[in-house]
């Protein structure tokens, strides 16, 4: 199925709510490659199972700034909900 969305004045683009029930998250993953956007659902047991991925970021996430150790906890808080 192909929809078109538009974004947002802020950038951001819904995913219909047909798709997103199709998954048993409500977190993505948006890879891009070249002239592309691959979005794919997250699986946190397959990361659980890889042991490792990227929860923050500074360049991405904090315009290239140093984060407090309260501050990432906080993060990751939200992040294993």
């Amino acid at each position: 199925m192909i929809t078109i969305v538009k974004a947002t004045t802020k950038g951001q683009i819904t995913l219909p709510a047909k798709w997103r029930r199709s998954f048993e998250t409500d977190r993505f993953v948006v890879k891009q490659s070249s002239q592309k956007l691959e979005i794919v659902p997250l699986d946190i047991d397959k990361l659980e199972a890889a042991k490792e991925y990227t929860v923050f970021d500074a360049i991405r996430d904090n315009q290239g700034k140093g984060l407090k150790a309260k501050d990432l906890s906080k993060i990751l808080a939200k992040t294993l909900k």
